[in-house]
């Protein structure tokens, strides 16, 4: 990771954050799913997020974007065009 020691550090903290993050999103997706949505298909986009969020190697991104967790992960999967269009289709996130 590059940065400061510092940030590098604090970035580690907030990546272990990001990661849970994203464990917690994809098992309410699949505790909620109900039919209402293509599990499968947005647990890939899912799993494809993080894989691009946690390939990032600058500690200023975590600190900046990730710092406070709010919606990140459902605006991430929500903003894709695979999930855009499943929405065409009636399914809902």
């Amino acid at each position: 990771m590059t940065g400061t020691a510092n940030q590098i550090e604090w970035a580690e903290q907030i990546r272990a954050r990001v990661s849970i993050e994203f464990d917690r999103v994809a098992k309410a997706l699949e505790a909620a799913s109900g039919g209402r949505i293509n599990t499968p298909a947005v647990l890939e986009i899912l799993e494809d997020k993080r894989a691009e969020v946690m390939a990032r190697d600058e500690a200023g991104y975590f600190i900046v974007e990730w710092q406070e967790l709010r919606d990140q992960v459902r605006r991430l999967i929500t903003q894709d065009p695979r999930y855009q269009a499943h929405l065409k289709e009636g399914i809902t996130l």
